[in-house]
Order: structure tokens, then C-alpha cells, then sequence
């Protein structure tokens, strides 16, 4: 078993490189991800081994992407498109909702577009304006699309290699500012023995409280699981990491448990996952909570200046003050 430590960007890209090594119907597009490798450098090294018909530069037009990518998953490739930053997106949506969700459904099964949309999602780094934006609730919205978020440098390895060979539209977010982190890959793992794409996972088994997260505020939610310990709660932790379709069924069993769950997300709370997720949960657990469910999330405003960043984003503090409130009742 060949397993070393990678950082989540770095796990990506081997992850990529698996997949273009795999298949030669994979090409990967976007800005800059040739030369330069990336603005995150996610794509390091790609271009130089598999040439430029494979890893394309392609002109700084997002529609022009996604409609190019389009077209080459209906003639049997299997584009991966890298949008720079979440924010640069939304040129891009037109195509996304009207062509890329609708064309299994419009052509009743005959067509699939099997492709993957790469998209740095979340704040964290202390970027300008456009450059730090959650989408997801976006994509999760619109029937035709899967929806996933990885949170760790396996997942990262193993997700993206699964939603390529996929043949379904698969929206790929990569939490930008967990990038660095590190973590031990096993690079021989065999996908089929993989934890399946659309599936959620206890990463932290508890039983006092249950804490929803996905992306960048996995990180988060184990901190406060391990700072909640001091008061003597046992709190267990559930990675999402599908947000289209939902894999809620280790949450149900979860939750009547612990009669009592927090959802953390850094998107704005109104018609957020976490909305939906709670419905959900109030459903299928009612009689079972103690306590409502309760959601920790960004603010219902446009995402700040870089200097008030710290002060948008679910920290340590506000996800443990969930806590606090859901023990209240």
C-alpha cells in the first residue's frame, strides 16, 4: 500500500493526474491551469506530462468553458472544468442550470454529460472581492446536478477520481483555504473500495449532541468536538460530504441518538443547506430531538472585505455557542 502525507492540493492533483493517466478521453480546461499549474497550482506539473490537447488553457471567458466542455462530454470525453475562484462562476451559470442539468432530461435519457466542475469554494485567505463566495446552495437547487465537498486530502484523492469517472454533471467544490492541510493518502486504494462519492461519513462518533458540517467547516466542527469535551459532552461529528443528492440516513440514525444536532456551514443561513437539512431531520427524527435543530452559518449579507472576513465565517466560538443553545432546551 503506497500512502504518503499530501496536503488536500496536492492530493487533487494526483488525483487528476490518476484520472488523465486512466483515461484518455479526460482533458482538463481552464484558466491558466496549464503553464502556470493553477492559480492554486492544483494542476502543477499536468500540461508538461500529458501535453496541451489534454491540459488547455483555455481565453478567461467562464460560459465559453462550460459550453466547450459541453459539447466535448456529448462527443465522449470526460472534461474536468477548473473555475478560478467561486465568485468567477456565475458567468458560467446560464450554462450550468440550462445546459448541463437539462440535457440528460431533455434528450429523456438519451444524452449524458459526463463531466466535472471544479470550483474553490469558501473564505479563509483573505481575498478581494469575488474570490470568496459558497455557491453550493446554487447547484443543490438545480435538479441534474451532483453536488460534493471534500474536507481531507483522501477524500480529496478518491472524491474527484470518482466524480470524473462518473457519468452524471458532477459540481466538484475544493475548500480554498484548507488546501495546505495535510493528511496520510492512500494513493493504491481501488475506487470501487473507496467510501462511495455520494455518501456522508461519521469522522468523529459521539453521544451527546450531533454537529453537521462539510468542506471547510469539517476542521471546524472536530475543534469544537474536541474543545466540548471539557464540559463533558460527547459530541459526534458527520462529515456531509454530498450536498446533491444528500446522504441523510447516518444523520437520521445519528441524531436519534443524541436527540439533538447543530448544522455549520459558511454559506448565509436563508434557503441555505442547513435549512433544508434541518426540515429534513425534523421529519424523520421528531420524536426523538430534544431540542430543535439548530444551524451556525455565515450572515445574511454580501461576504465582507478581507478585514471582516474572521468576523463572517463560523468559528470555534459560534459553532460552540450552538452547542450551548441546543443543550439549553
Amino acid at each position: 500500500m503506497a500512502t504518503e502525507t499530501l496536503t488536500l492540493g496536492k492530493a487533487i492533483n494526483r488525483g487528476l493526474r490518476r484520472a488523465l493517466e486512466h483515461d484518455p478521453k479526460v482533458v482538463i480546461m481552464g484558466e491558466d491551469v496549464g503553464k502556470l499549474g493553477g492559480v492554486f497550482r492544483i494542476t502543477d506539473g499536468l500540461q508538461k506530462d500529458f501535453g496541451e490537447n489534454r491540459v488547455i488553457d483555455t481565453p478567461l471567458a467562464e460560459s465559453g468553458i462550460i459550453g466547450t466542455a459541453v459539447g466535448l462530454s456529448i462527443r465522449g470525453y470526460r472534461p474536468i472544468c477548473e473555475i478560478q475562484f467561486d465568485g468567477f462562476v456565475y458567468p458560467a451559470y446560464d450554462q450550468i442550470v440550462s445546459q448541463v442539468a437539462k440535457m440528460h432530461y431533455r434528450s429523456q435519457g438519451k444524452v449524458r454529460v459526463p463531466m466535472v466542475i471544479r470550483i474553490p469554494f469558501g473564505g479563509g485567505i483573505g481575498a478581494v472581492e469575488h474570490h470568496s463566495e459558497s455557491p453550493e446552495a446554487y447547484f443543490a437547487h438545480t435538479a441534474g446536478l451532483k453536488v460534493v465537498a471534500c474536507s481531507s486530502p483522501q477524500d480529496a484523492y478518491t472524491m474527484i477520481q470518482q466524480a470524473v469517472a462518473s457519468d452524471d454533471p458532477v459540481i466538484f467544490l475544493e475548500p480554498k483555504r484548507r488546501y495546505h492541510e495535510k493528511g496520510q493518502v492512500d494513493l493504491d486504494a481501488p475506487l470501487g473500495d473507496a467510501y462511495p462519492l455520494h455518501s456522508a461519513r461519521v469522522v468523529r462518533p459521539g453521544r451527546d449532541a450531533t454537529l453537521l458540517a462539510y468542506g471547510p467547516m469539517v476542521r471546524t466542527a472536530m475543534e469544537a468536538a474536541t474543545a466540548a469535551e471539557e464540559d463533558g459532552r460527547d459530541l459526534e461529528v458527520i462529515d456531509l460530504r454530498t450536498l446533491s443528492p444528500l446522504d441523510l440516513g447516518p444523520v437520521y440514525e445519528s441524531v436519534k441518538r443524541t436527540g439533538r444536532c447543530v448544522v455549520v456551514h459558511e454559506a448565509p443561513g436563508n434557503l441555505g443547506l442547513g435549512a433544508e437539512i434541518a426540515a429534513r431531520i425534523t421529519e424523520e427524527c421528531f420524536y426523538s430531538l430534544e431540542a430543535p435543530v439548530l444551524r451556525v452559518t455565515g450572515f445574511d449579507t454580501p461576504y465582507p472585505a478581507a478585514r471582516l472576513e474572521e468576523d463572517y465565517l463560523p468559528n470555534l466560538d459560534r459553532v460552540l455557542d450552538g452547542v450551548d443553545r441546543t443543550f439549553g432546551w
